[in-house]
């Protein structure tokens, strides 16, 4: 095996087993698993070169100090970001609750998300819901269904681009129809 090869190898062995368990410890520390990812990725990045060349003699403990340390410099702009000291006014703060239109908007994506997500293919929407609604990483998706890891990847992949299809057809649609609308009102 060449070296590069045993590198690539070593460094996703890494990878796969420290990723959830990493991106969950961050979360706990920065209570923002949006930001814990991007931290995670951060570290993964510094820490390769060091993987590269050898040099980590313990990657794993590398690779948690890196992503502590990236994620308490996050921690510590956070405080010493500017904060407004002038007095809130509350006629121009916006209201804590959705209003009528919102909610009504959101409940009509929400029926087209669902019916979109309703006509994808058994094998997609499965995949899909095991990996959004339940949070499952590829590998207990693959366990559960029986399946190849790649090709959980595939669907969960396939079924994001067909959703994305389906819905954007469907808002361009939505807006040929209000354009034709419009146009039959104002027209004489």
């Amino acid at each position: 095996m060449d070296h590069s090869q045993d590198h690539n190898r070593k460094f996703s062995a890494l990878y796969r087993a420290t990723l959830d368990p990493l991106r969950r410890y961050l979360a706990r520390l920065l209570g923002n698993s949006g930001e814990a990812q991007d931290v995670a990725h951060d570290a993964y990045v510094r820490i390769y070169p060091k993987i590269e060349d050898h040099t980590a003699e313990k990657p794993e403990a590398l690779l948690y100090t890196t992503a502590r340390r990236l994620a308490f410099n996050r921690l510590k702009r956070r405080r010493i970001s500017p904060i407004s000291t002038s007095p809130l006014n509350l006629e121009f703060a916006s209201a804590q609750t959705p209003g009528v239109v919102q909610e009504v908007i959101a409940r009509q994506e929400l029926a087209r998300l669902e019916s979109a997500i309703a006509r994808l293919p058994a094998g997609c929407r499965s995949v899909l819901l095991l990996r959004k609604i339940e949070l499952l990483p590829h590998q207990e998706i693959a366990r559960r269904l029986g399946i190849a890891v790649s090709t959980v990847e595939k669907q969960h992949a396939r079924a994001l681009r067909l959703l994305r299809h389906e819905l954007q057809t469907h808002e361009e649609t939505e807006s040929a129809s209000e354009d034709l609308q419009i146009k039959r009102e104002t027209s004489p």
